[in-house]
């Protein structure tokens, strides 16, 4: 497969640009535009048109204004109440796109439809682990610190990615994560023994497999950082990876390939599934 390296999006940190996805993004502003044109078509007040819906009319403001990302139940709930014509409903794809910063996009839509998802992790939880506590906890570390609106959604984005965990048919999923990573505290004990539970119970799903990898190991074939191996159903092999104010998707096969060969060696030096299982549980019991 001999396709361009694929570089999406923008700088994550940088606050201070237009976001093309977010809070008072294109995206949501022009949903929002169009639900307000629908509900004022209507004739229905923010109050009625919320109650009919199950929402209050300040949830009905914000997502008229493009400050938050609508639930795809609620999209399609709308467009047929306000006899939209499925106008609203053929935006749900771009809209839930539009809960992920622009520089994940690309691949949070990879990584939704993959079969195979192979996940190296050495500063924080996979996101697809991560309980709602752990993800909050996170992001509400970033720098520049992002606003209430936006941590709120990015932590809902999170949780919503892990959906691929039930999904049928079953994809398979493995993750390599780094012994300081679950010692990390980050949000305090309390929330660090919620995620090790998280991580346990996930980790016994028949189609995932997860390792630890021993702080105390002399050899370490992926020092140059975290990435995530993914297969389509139509059989590309992609790499995602992120750092610091960069992330790229490669898919040419050289690039890929040696992706591939650091995960292997990995998987070979860190401890078997069943090993980092009971690891996971001996460090709860420590916690």
């Amino acid at each position: 497969m001999n396709e361009p390296t694929e570089r999406p999006g923008e700088d994550p940190g940088d606050q201070s640009a237009e976001p093309a996805s977010g809070p008072g993004s294109g995206m949501l502003r022009l949903f929002g535009r169009q639900l307000k044109r629908f509900r004022v078509r209507a004739g229905l007040e923010r109050s009625e048109f919320g109650a009919r819906l199950g929402y209050s009319a300040s949830t009905i403001a914000v997502y008229e204004q493009g400050r938050r990302v609508p639930p795809p139940r609620f999209i399609d709930q709308a467009d047929d109440l306000l006899d939209a014509g499925e106008v609203l409903k053929e935006m749900k794809e771009e809209v839930a796109r539009a809960q992920y910063p622009a520089f994940f996009r690309d691949a949070a839509k990879l990584e939704a439809e993959a079969v195979e998802l192979h996940v190296y992790a050495n500063q924080a939880v996979p996101g697809l682990l991560q309980t709602e506590e752990y993800a909050r906890a996170v992001f509400g570390m970033w720098r520049p610190l992002l606003d209430e609106d936006t941590l709120t959604q990015r932590v809902a984005a999170r949780l919503a990615r892990q959906t691929i965990l039930a999904r049928t048919p079953m994809p398979t999923l493995s993750f390599v994560i780094e012994e300081a990573t679950m010692r990390r505290l980050l949000g305090g004990a309390s929330v660090l023994r919620g995620q090790l539970e998280q991580i346990l119970l996930v980790g016994q799903q028949r189609n995932v497999e997860l390792q630890v990898m021993p702080t105390g190991r002399e050899e370490h074939a992926a020092l140059g950082g975290p990435f995530t191996l993914i297969e389509t159903k139509e059989g590309r092999r992609i790499a995602y990876v992120e750092a610091h104010k960069e992330s790229r998707l490669h898919a040419e096969r050289g690039a890929v390939r040696e992706f591939e060969e650091q995960y292997g060696i990995l998987r070979a030096q860190g401890l078997t599934p069943r090993e980092s299982l009971t690891f996971v549980e001996k460090l709860l019991g420590e916690t």
